[in-house]
């Protein structure tokens, strides 16, 4: 079981820290952004595709953007040396499962599909995941990203939610294609919603974020390829102005990875953060 003692420095255990985390919830209307931020933004990408080493990491690093990368191993395989540069950039890397298990309704998962899998083997390929990535990279993933936003296992009257394994071996789980930004004095952790970036221009992605703003909430984009055109790609010139715009101090944003905002919240509502 991963222990968030790692991020929030509780000394505690996940049972007790989400009991922490309730009791601190109820009622709770205080919550703060650091130095004065209005909302929070966290970018993702999924799948360790290529584009991201050659396109999307370029426009990162060059405006001092850190990211979230939830990983798919054979892919961070094929290009480790890359992935070794991100990670020793501070660009976050995340547990996107071992072998990407969706439901069998897509063609592409039909020898993985989550309707054949059980509770254990979920917990079991999460874990080895995690431990490939660590002996690859060096660093062991805190949180995790749902292939294909989908979280149980198995089929009809035999159907499991995952999420409670995501919450007990990862600080955050992270949702796709969902419809609304995260309050970060509510949440679950284990299952935060992810909004997509793909195919948007500037302008679609500034009204998902001024509607943030006005909630003080904390969206989280999520990505795929990344260049001008194609299925699941975020746009370079999107990205290039999101990262500006998000930088800006007069607009009031805290852009950081999954696991630096997840702390954060973490740390406030267990009242490490004063």
């Amino acid at each position: 079981m991963y222990c968030f003692v790692i991020v929030a420095s509780t000394g505690c255990t996940s049972s007790n820290l989400q009991d922490k985390e309730l009791s601190a919830l109820k009622g709770r209307e205080d919550f703060r952004w650091p130095q004065g931020k209005r909302a929070a933004i966290s970018l993702t990408f999924d799948d360790a595709r290529f584009s991201q080493i050659d396109r999307g990491l370029p426009i990162l690093d060059e405006r001092g953007t850190k990211a979230t990368f939830y990983v798919s191993i054979n892919r961070l395989e094929e290009r480790l040396d890359a992935w070794k540069r991100a990670a020793a950039n501070g660009h976050e890397i995340g547990n996107h499962s071992l072998t990407h298990p969706c439901s069998g309704n897509f063609s592409f998962a039909r020898e993985r599909a989550l309707e054949n899998y059980t509770i254990d083997r979920m917990r079991s390929e999460l874990e080895e995941s995690n431990n490939i990535i660590e002996r690859l990279l060096g660093v062991r993933p805190v949180s995790f990203a749902y292939p294909c936003g989908q979280k149980f296992v198995g089929r009809g009257r035999n159907v499991k939610s995952y999420v409670p394994v995501v919450a007990e071996q990862f600080l955050a789980g992270r949702g796709w294609m969902d419809e609304w930004s995260n309050d970060p004095a509510f949440c679950d952790m284990a299952q935060l919603t992810g909004e997509e970036l793909d195919g948007k221009d500037f302008e679609q992605v500034k009204q998902l974020i001024d509607r943030t703003v006005a909630n003080g909430g904390w969206l989280i984009f999520c990505g795929h390829e990344i260049g001008e055109g194609g299925r699941q790609t975020t746009r370079s010139s999107t990205l290039k102005a999101l990262c500006e715009y998000a930088q800006d101090p007069a607009n009031g944003l805290w852009l950081d990875t999954v696991q630096a905002v997840s702390g954060y919240i973490l740390k406030q509502r267990t009242g490490a953060g004063g």
